[in-house]
């Protein structure tokens, strides 16, 4: 687990550097990218600068336009007067006009030379213009391609971070599991050694102690025992060994399978040489209609006989079966049916070999009738050669059947090691019946779907084939099932079934196994007549849980009854309290009757001496509104009756006004009287309580208290289980903190790169302003300097 470990984190640590130098390389492209789209701003704020130049002189350029246009304005309408003036001075004379025309061919230079100056600035006016569009469409293209590609960098370098992050942190949750599942493993080793330390100690000290056993052993043997019986075999024949009943058990149950299985081997066999026998009637010539060949006739008349030969296989397997009981001893030595069994199967093998060259000729007979095709006589040799192959199986199985059944005449025949492979050689050759049989089959109904493509196929011949198949089918499945049981009990039968002397060495004689089945009866009557019935008495689990319960039910007792006199003194001391309070609060009712029955009186007074009728039943109206409740209440409590079993106490109503010092007595009577009803009610209560604890204590198994521990210890598990709840939140809560810290102290660097990078560009924004300040204070100068030099002119 420490290699695993150890690879695991290496080969994290190797991904966490090659994205970390990944990490390096985009972060080193983003700087790139930065620096280049910083260099592009500045271009492009040359650009702006620049155009804002441009803009500038246009502004100048067409300012000056139109003060040229107001000054050609200006010489046009002096033109214009000039010329008016010279026509009036011709009609005077001719000598004026000489100056006159002077002037006007100086005006008229002058108008040309302005007219051409404001062509040629329309001209350039006109280029500018065109050649600003040019270069502002150009950079407005420039920069949209920049933004686009600096969106472009900035989602791929998000989505990297992004995903970076999530390795980053799952990377890291890894190592914390890892680093958690190294302690517990180097824990878990610590402990391991610890315990291995102990194993250790353990084992010397019982190495310790079984060698000083087996040293006094040693020597209480060769002190006390004179004769070791299982040291000579001669001897050691003499002693009987013990009855193995799960051995006999197992060995019936494996008899009756096989039985079942022969049973069914054997029927399949029947029908096949049935079916076999309707055959050769039917084919290659039907007896019906011409005789058959000699030769089939006789292989018709051995098959006819198949039931004297196969019936004994399931009879002698049956014999085998009833033999084996709980009462006998089931080995190779004492099986003697195993013998008649041998006998049977052998009489079958060699029914098989009389009649395997009949059946051989039988199938060459089938190849010479002139129907049959060269495939059809390429499946009759591949038949001669499973019938071949069958006969030869069963002539193995007899052998090994024989070799099995030899000790049973003959001891000492097969010694154990050699029975164990007899019995292994025996199931290999069961599978290879299973697979003989199977190929039998394949190649008899290949056979069949031939014979059906051929014109002289009859209905007869048909019906018989398809019986013959379904007995192949049904004998492929029967050995097979043999033989998987062979093989799932093949440990069963060679291992040895315990029986024979002490010490495992010779076998068992049938004499041994006599006198070992007469001392098992004996041993068995003998228990018989030793068993008694045991007298009927209280389980000690059960005891000790009734002891267990006693002694809960009375600390429970204990425990229930202090604190009842806790509760009873806790319940006379509020009593107490009640009384006063009581007796308080029925002192102030009465005060605040007199008060109410005071101001009344009072009011009615007054609305007398008023004489206002309105005002006064106004008043005795709203007052004993005011005093309704307090007045039935009062009412109430003194009408009420208190009644126990001891007597019956009662109050007599009084309607009556009277003085304090009575009104307080009556007070103090009635709750006296209201008192003493309710400790009476009391002391009943707490005696019929008394009386069922005494019952309880009584019946200690069926008491209440017995419930309520049950009920507080369940109520303990409860509460421990969710004690472990809560535990787990919390774990899982401060590993949320840790989580949510590490994420905090991430956004919060990411918050800080941000705000610098932020301030910078903030500090590079206000520069920039200043500059365009101080460029727009230029060109105010220059354009105040402008102005003055235009109204100079």
């Amino acid at each position: 687990m420490a290699a695993d470990l150890q690879a695991k984190y290496t080969k994290l640590a190797q991904e966490y550097s090659k994205l970390r130098a990944q990490n390096q390389v985009l972060k080193k492209a983003v700087v790139d990218e930065q620096a280049n789209s910083n260099s592009l701003k500045e271009e492009l704020k040359q650009r702006e600068q620049g155009l804002r130049k441009a803009e500038q002189e246009m502004d100048s350029l067409s300012f000056r336009n139109q003060q040229l246009t107001k000054r050609v304005e200006l010489l046009q309408e002096e033109l214009l007067t000039t010329e008016a003036k010279g026509k009036k001075s011709k009609n005077k004379g001719d000598s004026p006009s000489q100056p006159s025309f002077q002037t006007q061919s100086v005006f008229d230079e002058d108008l040309q030379k302005k007219i051409q100056e404001n062509e040629r600035l329309h001209i350039q006016f006109y280029e500018a213009d065109e050649l600003h569009r040019q270069q502002e469409a150009q950079l407005k293209s420039r920069l949209e391609q920049l933004e686009t590609d600096a969106e472009q960098h900035q989602t791929v370098v998000d989505n990297l971070t992004s995903k970076y992050m999530d390795t980053i942190e799952k990377l890291q949750n890894d190592k914390a599991r890892l680093e958690v599942k190294a302690q517990t493993l180097e824990r878990e080793t610590k402990e391991c050694r610890l315990r291995a330390e102990e194993c250790q100690q353990q084992l010397r000290k019982y190495q310790t102690e079984l060698s000083s056993q087996l040293k006094q052993n040693s020597s209480v043997i060769q002190e006390k025992v004179p004769f070791n019986d299982t040291k000579y075999n001669d001897y050691n024949s003499l002693n009987v060994p013990p009855h193995n009943r799960r051995h006999q058990l197992k060995a019936r149950d494996a008899a009756g399978q096989a039985v079942s299985f022969v049973q069914d081997l054997v029927s399949a066999l029947l029908n096949f040489h049935s079916y076999t026998e309707q055959r050769v009637h039917i084919y290659p010539l039907d007896s019906s209609i011409e005789p058959v060949s000699p030769l089939n006739q006789k292989f018709s008349h051995y098959l006819h006989e198949n039931a004297a030969y196969v019936r004994p296989l399931e009879d002698g397997l049956l014999q085998l079966h009833q033999s084996i009981t709980e009462d006998t001893v089931t080995v190779l030595e004492t099986l003697g049916k195993l013998q008649d069994f041998s006998k049977s199967f052998s009489t079958y093998t060699s029914f098989l070999q009389k009649i395997l060259p009949y059946q051989l000729k039988s199938l060459e007979e089938e190849c010479d009738v002139p129907l049959c095709t060269a495939s059809l006589n390429a499946k009759n040799r591949e038949l001669q050669n499973d019938m071949k192959t069958l006969t030869a199986v069963f002539e193995k199985l007899q052998n090994y059947i024989s070799l099995l059944a030899l000790p049973s005449v003959r001891l000492d025949a097969i010694p154990q090691s050699s029975s164990s492979a007899v019995f292994t050689q025996l199931g290999a050759c069961l599978h290879g019946l299973h697979d003989t049989t199977k190929e039998l089959s394949k190649h008899y109904s290949q056979k069949v779907t031939l014979e059906q493509e051929l014109p002289t196929v009859t209905q007869k011949l048909r019906t018989t084939n398809e019986c013959l198949l379904s007995s192949l089918a049904s004998l492929t499945n029967s050995t097979g099932k043999i033989a998987t049981f062979f093989s799932n009990n093949l440990d069963f039968f060679a291992s040895s079934a315990g029986y024979g002397p002490r010490g495992g060495a010779g076998s068992l004689n049938p004499l041994q196994a006599e006198s070992m089945l007469s001392n098992k009866k004996k041993a068995s009557s003998y228990i018989l007549t030793v068993r008694r019935t045991r007298p009927e008495s209280v389980p000690y689990t059960e005891a000790l849980s009734n002891r267990r319960i006693l002694t809960s039910s009375t600390e429970s007792r204990e425990g229930l009854m202090q604190q009842v006199q806790q509760s009873q003194e806790k319940i006379a001391r509020l009593e107490q309290e009640k009384e006063h309070w009581l007796l308080e609060a029925q002192l102030g009712r009465v005060r605040l009757e007199k008060e109410n029955q005071r101001i009344a009186d009072l009011e009615t007074q007054l609305s007398a001496a008023l004489g206002g009728d309105s005002v006064a039943s106004q008043t005795v109206s709203l007052t004993p509104a005011c005093t309704d409740p307090e007045t039935e209440e009062k009412t109430s409590r003194e009408e009420c009756h208190s009644t126990s079993v001891v007597g019956m106490l009662t109050t007599t109503p009084t309607n009556e006004v009277v003085g304090d010092e009575e009104s307080r007595e009556h007070l103090i009577k009635t709750h006296y009287m209201t008192r003493v009803a309710e400790l009476t009610t009391q002391l009943q209560m707490s005696d019929s309580k008394a009386v069922h604890f005494h019952a309880e204590s009584k019946y200690p198994p069926f008491t209440a208290a017995s419930t309520q521990c049950r009920a507080l210890a369940k109520r303990l598990t409860i509460a421990e289980k969710s004690r472990e709840t809560l535990i787990e939140e919390v774990k899982q809560a401060n590993q949320n903190i840790t989580r949510l810290q590490d994420e905090l102290s991430t956004t919060k660097r990411s918050y800080e790169d941000q705000l610098s990078m932020m301030s910078d560009h903030l500090c590079s924004m206000n520069e920039t302003l200043s500059k365009q300040r101080e460029e727009i204070d230029t060109l105010k100068l220059g354009n105040k300097g402008n102005s003055k030099k235009n109204k100079g002119r």
